[in-house]
């Protein structure tokens, strides 16, 4: 299935939620009240948001730690309840650079009490220059998330998620991933917001 070793060498880092008995069917099994969603998404990712790849077994996603607006350590369990849809981003990477402000207006479109665009920072030498750049790019209605030590990029390059940047995810309201992108998208397309729409339930 495809399914990305429960522990990651090096990195201390497992799915969380999975039993010891059988870890990765149990995380599979957790998930699986989020197939219906999967299965609507399939078809829709296509145009804009073609490239990206919706999980055929939803599963919890990798435990990753990072800091949030305040500079608080937070996790992804933080959100659950709410869909979330990750990125990761530097301002080194030009890809990324020209993502941000469709990414902007996904979250100023489709961003509520059930969900959220979580675009974590992974600049590593000047914590202040990400910041400075969304100010001056006009990027508004994205709340700052950031990795300074790079230990989640590590984390995530282990578990296959990330082969370069950007890396986008999405995790829905249970807290299993149901997509996963490799590369940009223009998520401020029809295409990605009926996409994005339909993992939601929305209509």
């Amino acid at each position: 299935m495809g399914l990305a070793a429960l522990v990651l060498p090096g990195a201390g880092a497992v799915w969380y939620g999975l039993s010891s008995r059988n870890p990765m069917m149990a995380g599979v099994a957790e998930c699986r009240a989020s197939m219906p969603t999967a299965e609507r998404l399939k078809p829709l990712a296509k145009g804009e948001v073609a490239a990206v790849g919706v999980s055929h077994a939803p599963k919890p996603p990798p435990v990753i730690a990072f800091t949030g607006p305040e500079g608080q350590p937070m996790s992804l369990s933080d959100f659950k309840g709410r869909a979330i849809l990750v990125n990761l981003w530097a301002t080194w990477c030009v890809p990324c650079r020209e993502e941000m402000p469709a990414l902007d207006r996904l979250q100023a479109e489709l961003g509520g009490p059930d969900f959220q665009v979580v675009a974590i920072n992974v600049d590593t030498r000047n914590p202040e220059k990400p910041k400075a750049w969304l100010q001056e790019n006009g990027i508004k209605n994205l709340a700052y998330y950031a990795d300074p030590e790079a230990k989640l990029l590590q984390v995530l390059q282990k578990s296959g998620h990330v082969v370069g940047l950007p890396t986008t995810f999405v995790v829905d309201s249970s807290g299993c991933e149901i997509a996963l992108l490799k590369g940009p998208a223009d998520w401020a397309s029809p295409d990605a917001f009926t996409f994005m729409k339909a993992a939601l339930g929305r209509s």
